[in-house]
């Protein structure tokens, strides 16, 4: 027979196990949770960009010398970039355009910066096969519209760099970019 002594005895122990079993589940989750960090943390920072990638990440162009009717070509990212110097008429040529007649229908104005009308700034990438287009040179095939010549599958872009004739489905990608200065971009 069981006294109350001995009953007493068995509940403090069946606590005291309950109690300590709850603090090993705990430390044993807590161990765990910490060793998954420690190990996810090499894994997410092996995906970050390497620093020759993170300097690659900008392209800063000094424009100070690009005459109106002029181009410059740059690299940005291992692409080409085509910055341009628009003349008003070239201005007055892709204003004139009406928007509904456009496969990517975009204005001028929607493809450069407010106050920097006249600086045009696209990747000189085809958007067809990724052909480099012509016409940022002097001298080079402008095509019909006066603004770069695709000479790979002949798609035609305008004054404005939009496409116009040919295979290409979109626009030449206007990359992000921000003036520094009046005669500073700085591309990325």
């Amino acid at each position: 027979m069981a006294t109350t002594t001995d009953t007493a005895n068995t509940e403090v122990v069946a606590e005291d196990g309950v109690r300590r079993r709850d603090f090993i589940e705990i430390a044993a989750v807590s161990a765990a949770g910490v060793g998954g960090i420690f190990t996810l943390i090499p894994l997410v920072s092996q995906m970050a960009p390497s620093k020759d990638v993170l300097a690659e990440s900008t392209t800063e162009l000094d424009i100070s010398t690009l005459e109106p009717g002029q181009s410059i070509k740059a690299v940005f990212r291992k692409q080409p970039v085509f910055v341009r110097n628009l003349t008003q008429a070239e201005i007055e040529a892709a204003n004139a355009v009406d928007v509904g007649d456009l496969r990517d229908a975009q204005t001028l104005a929607e493809r450069t910066q407010e106050g920097h009308e006249n600086i045009l700034v696209v990747m000189g990438v085809c958007t067809h096969l990724g052909c480099v287009p012509l016409g940022a040179a002097e001298g080079e095939n402008k095509g019909e519209y006066g603004g770069y010549f695709c000479p790979c599958h002949g798609s035609h872009y305008d004054t404005a760099a939009r496409i116009r004739k040919g295979p290409a489905p979109t626009n030449l990608e206007v990359p992000e970019y921000t003036f520094t200065s009046d005669t500073t971009i700085v591309i990325g």
